[in-house]
């Protein structure tokens, strides 16, 4: 089974640590000044604070601004590769162009955006180390 990714917005992170991570028991993994990852029952919930407090928009990450919300999923180091491989053939315009994120950190990933016909955002995203998609 691979975990599912979703990203969702909320108003502030104090609240969202209080109920995700005391009151749901689940443990945080990495953040920044405007987003938080919590280990969901074996499942990555990151939380956005958007500018503005919209329920849409793109928040910077590691120099990217990624759009909110977006799902996916974290797949196998060679299946993200083969993915990847098949949308560029499919010309599949990316929000956010394949690359791979926090280079030489704990959190080391390969990621990319795309949306689907109706303007979902999705991420798909590969840890060369998966036992790493929690560590902070």
């Amino acid at each position: 089974m691979n975990p599912f990714h979703l990203a969702m917005p909320v108003r502030d992170l104090d609240t969202t640590r209080t109920f995700y991570g005391e009151l749901m028991g689940c443990t945080e993994g990495r953040s920044a000044p405007t987003w938080v990852d919590f280990d969901f029952f074996g499942h990555q919930l990151s939380f956005h604070v958007l500018p503005g407090g919209g329920i849409q928009g793109r928040n910077p990450v590691d120099g990217e601004a990624v759009p909110i919300p977006h799902f996916g999923v974290i797949l196998p180091w060679e299946e993200w590769h083969e993915l990847k491989g098949k949308l560029i053939r499919g010309h599949v315009e990316f929000d956010v162009e394949p690359t791979i994120r926090f280079k030489g950190q704990i959190g080391e990933q390969a990621t990319l955006f795309f949306r689907d016909p109706s303007g979902n955002a999705l991420e798909f995203k590969s840890f060369k180390n998966p036992e790493r998609i929690f560590q902070s």
